[in-house]
């Protein structure tokens, strides 16, 4: 009986976080309240603070479970020291991640709701300095791949890692901004991949054809 309470609690947990989603992309988290998404789950609102202190709090575990598989692959590139080609990593974290926003309504919901639908101001001022620690987080993993690369002489050995881990940084960050945003077709998510390959293209030493 206590498993099967504990499994009831989690999908509860499951549901509430779902309908926070929902209604986050709906209406926009500032105007989204807990009420308002217990009502949405078929909950009471004692349920969803029960898991949740506040809507901080579920915001934070929306985003995880969109984010977390991405850091997953983003370590294990960075850990996977038998690949010879860091670079070609890098390109296939990328397009992974692109293809997942194609394939999975959940995760490119959850990327429209941070870029698009979330003020971060007062109480989420927090949540945007974690996403900005993440991001650095990001930028020097990505440091890691090219000075792996470089040590494999795919890129040019006077060319700065760690500048090119901002430039990606830069460029792959604005790229899924206009993913996210291109709902009227203007070619960025048709593009994506193209865009990607290109991208890395651009860092290799061009090897002479023999």
């Amino acid at each position: 009986m206590a498993r099967k309470t504990k499994e009831d609690a989690e999908l509860t947990r499951q549901r509430i976080i779902t309908a926070a989603r929902e209604v986050f992309a709906k209406r926009g988290v500032s105007h989204t309240t807990m009420e308002q998404i217990a009502t949405h789950a078929q909950v009471t609102r004692g349920a969803v603070y029960w898991h949740f202190a506040n809507k901080i709090e579920l915001f934070h575990a929306m985003r995880d479970q969109a984010m977390l598989p991405f850091i997953e692959q983003m370590n294990a590139a960075v850990l996977d020291d038998q690949r010879e080609d860091p670079l070609t990593s890098m390109e296939q974290y990328f397009c992974n991640t692109i293809s997942t926003l194609q394939q999975s309504d959940s995760t490119r919901q959850t990327y429209e709701i941070m870029m698009a639908k979330c003020e971060y101001v007062d109480e989420f001022n927090d949540v945007l300095q974690q996403l900005l620690i993440n991001c650095q987080i990001f930028i020097e993993k990505t440091q890691l791949l090219y000075e792996k690369a470089q040590q494999k002489g795919l890129i040019h050995p006077d060319i700065s890692p760690s500048a090119l881990a901002m430039d990606t940084h830069l460029f792959f960050g604005g790229l899924i901004h206009l993913w996210i945003k291109d709902n009227s077709n203007l070619g960025y998510r048709d593009q994506a991949i193209e865009h990607i390959k290109q991208h890395i293209r651009l860092r290799r030493i061009l090897r002479p054809q023999i």
